[in-house]
């Protein structure tokens, strides 16, 4: 695999070029948003990791324009700002992985081989249905009732595991594990964040309500709530 790794502090691209470059990745370092950009829609990556503050252009802007060219290029954001509000910035922005400075080496790669075993480059050109609720994992086109809903990457993919695993009720730790392939922080509720983002673009709008909590367990997509 080929990484991009953007990040402005030299010591710290460095350390992290020497610990993919001795489990057999290659890797290229880039030093500010713009040069990153450039490199990225010229050349071809298996996978980015990048810092959130960037000069020139940040790291949110530089995911936003990469997933806006590259929507099936996965993106792991780096940052030392670990709250709820940063996490769901940075997955708002189109990244696919969030980690907190400082890390362990293991687990960035543990990371980067779970995102490179999703079938990111083919994406399927099938329909999802559940109820009235339809989305089009080609196109990512979501509809309910035949009208159109506004997506972000991160909710598209977390309605989408609901509706793979629908009328089950899904926990905080494996939708953390199977949306974000990471464990689920106690400490930070952005799964519930998320949750509620969902409810608010698909059940909001609708008589019937498709998103049902489980106290103490979780979350279940199914048609009523018993």
């Amino acid at each position: 695999m080929h990484l991009l790794i953007v990040e402005d502090n030299q010591r710290m691209a460095e350390l992290i070029e020497r610990g993919l470059e001795d489990v057999g990745f290659t890797t290229t370092i880039v030093y500010d948003g713009e040069m990153a950009l450039k490199l990225a829609l010229r050349n071809t990556y298996d996978l980015i990791i990048s810092d959130v503050i960037l000069p020139k252009l940040n790291g949110l802007d530089f995911c936003k324009e990469i997933k806006n060219k590259k929507p099936n290029l996965p993106i792991i954001m780096l940052t030392a700002l670990g709250t709820t509000d940063d996490k769901v910035e940075g997955f708002d922005s189109g990244a696919d992985d969030y980690m907190v400075k400082p890390f362990e080496m293991r687990e960035l790669v543990a990371r980067i081989k779970a995102l490179s075993k999703r079938n990111f480059n083919q994406p399927n050109e099938y329909i999802l249905k559940y109820n009235d609720l339809e989305m089009n994992l080609h196109t990512k086109i979501v509809t309910r009732e035949n009208k159109e809903i506004e997506l972000t990457p991160k909710e598209f993919r977390l309605l989408q595991f609901m509706i793979e695993n629908s009328e089950r009720v899904l926990s905080r730790n494996e939708i953390a594990e199977k949306v974000w392939d990471t464990h689920f922080d106690t400490g930070t509720n952005f799964i519930d964040v998320y949750i509620n983002y969902l409810r608010n673009k698909i059940d909001k709008q609708f008589n019937k309500k498709l998103i049902h909590t489980k106290t103490g367990q979780g979350f279940i997509l199914k048609q009523n709530e018993n």
